[in-house]
């Protein structure tokens, strides 16, 4: 599923007409110019293959982090992906950018949202077909964004109705740790009433039933740290 500039989620737009002065070199009839970062070299190595063979791009495997200037696309994994945009965020208004196709394993809400809001142009599973691929930079190489097929309907579903507040966060996390409302309370430094109405919005926006329901939910989101190492380090 693509998503242009007009469909992406507010905090993660960018102008489609040319972000970080980006111009789209597929809108003009140019190859698209591809540099491979991937961590796994394997992965690299596979990817650089199957967009080589494609006539209409220019690919090369880099090191990580080495400089990508020049490039219209370059590939990273979901750990050098946010780094970049970090980076990216800091640099000169006038420097021209890459866009960025993220292309991971990762897969839960939580991670495909933060890389989104991040400032990331496109996301990508491993295991997607490589005509995913090829549909993904030549979509980025036209200035605009993409979002895996598999991923676009637990996103929007993410964006819709997982909107915790600060405060309901910090209580999901203590909850994931098996404390008692009295605890989390005391925890937080607030009253127990107002702990059991943050405690009913999270079953509300979770859709969950009872709170270990709400944490396994949460977990499998990505929304807090593995359920059951949670459990047993609050056993300790």
């Amino acid at each position: 599923m693509r998503l242009d500039s007009k469909s992406w989620p507010q905090g993660a737009m960018g102008n489609s007409s040319g972000q970080n002065g980006y111009n789209g070199a597929a809108q003009h009839g140019e190859k698209v110019t591809v540099l491979v970062a991937h961590a796994d070299a394997i992965v690299s190595a596979g990817l650089a293959a199957l967009l080589g063979a494609s006539v209409d791009m220019n690919v090369r495997v880099v090191e990580e982090g080495a400089d990508v200037a020049g490039a219209d696309v370059v590939i990273l994994d979901h750990k050098a992906g946010m780094e970049h945009m970090r980076r990216a965020g800091s640099a000169h208004h006038g420097d021209t950018q890459p866009r960025v196709l993220i292309v991971t394993q990762l897969d839960r809400e939580w991670e495909v949202r933060t890389a989104m809001m991040a400032g990331v142009h496109g996301y990508l599973l491993q295991n997607s077909p490589a005509d995913q691929l090829l549909t993904a930079v030549r979509t980025l190489g036209r200035g605009t964004r993409y979002l895996s097929a598999e991923l676009s309907r637990c996103v929007a579903d993410s964006f819709t109705r997982i909107g915790l507040t600060s405060r309901e966060t910090d209580v999901l996390q203590l909850l994931a740790q098996g404390q008692c409302n009295k605890t989390i309370a005391r925890e937080l430094g607030i009253g127990v009433g107002t702990v059991k109405t943050h405690v009913k919005g999270l079953f509300d926006k979770l859709g969950a039933t009872a709170r270990t329901h709400a944490v396994v939910l949460a977990t499998r989101r990505g929304l807090v740290g593995d359920y059951s190492g949670a459990r047993e380090q609050s056993q300790h």
